[in-house]
């Protein structure tokens, strides 16, 4: 499918609140971490392996690609980073490629 000029702009204009939403509740689940009875050293390394992990998720980076796009959403979707209530802007054509892929 082909991806509109305005999804595609409304896109680049959305993950940022995403992954930013995201992030925020990562950082809630680090400081639970953090705030638990263990050993300095056990949460720190538990933290680190955490952050190490996270990085790599769809929610904290992602390489924007018009190309990608609807894969990209179906992976946010999949991951918990957003919702399909997201897309309610969207045109309806993505709307439908997306629900398509996630129903496979």
């Amino acid at each position: 499918m082909e991806v509109s000029k305005s999804d595609w702009k409304l896109f680049r204009e959305r993950i940022v609140d995403w992954q930013e939403a995201y992030m925020e509740r990562l950082v809630k689940e680090y400081m639970d971490l953090l705030d638990g009875a263990e050993n300095a050293s056990d949460k720190f390394w538990k933290l680190e392996e955490r952050i190490k992990k996270d990085k790599k998720h769809p929610g904290v980076m992602l390489e924007l690609s018009k190309g990608n796009m609807i894969f990209d959403i179906v992976a946010l979707i999949n991951s918990d980073v957003i919702i399909t209530a997201d897309l309610a802007d969207f045109s309806a054509e993505l709307k439908e490629s997306v629900d398509y892929l996630l129903s496979r």
